[in-house]
């Protein structure tokens, strides 16, 4: 059950400054982008990528609780968008050989979900 382009906003939820590489998140959003809600909520529950997979579940399960007023069945939304952005990145120091230091990278990512309401 695929959503089509005309279709209205239902819901959207934004999770910023979260703590896994943008590169890990897009992997699980190209999995669920286009879903119905049950089957996306399914996957997502199922699928082994620890670093994304709690994250991306809860920005769902936060945009189906926005569109609860409007639609309080789930099954009539799916997902529509999803953005996976790159946030700020941190940075730290490893102590390396010969007295240098190594650059570690902790990468940040900002998350945007629209559901969208299936006719």
């Amino acid at each position: 059950m695929a959503f089509q382009q005309d279709n209205e906003i239902a819901s959207t939820c934004k999770a910023k400054f979260q703590r896994v590489s943008a590169r890990k998140a897009r992997l699980l959003a190209d999995l669920v982008r286009g879903k119905a809600v049950p089957e996306a909520m399914n996957l997502l529950t199922f699928t082994h990528r620890p670093s994304a997979q709690t994250i991306m579940l809860n920005v769902l399960k936060s945009a189906i609780a926005n569109a609860k007023s409007d639609y309080p069945d789930p099954a009539a939304l799916a997902i529509g968008e999803v953005k996976v952005d790159d946030g700020p990145i941190m940075y730290r120091m490893q102590p390396m050989s010969r007295g240098r230091a190594g650059r570690i990278r902790k990468r940040f990512c900002h998350i945007t979900m629209h559901l969208v309401a299936v006719k």
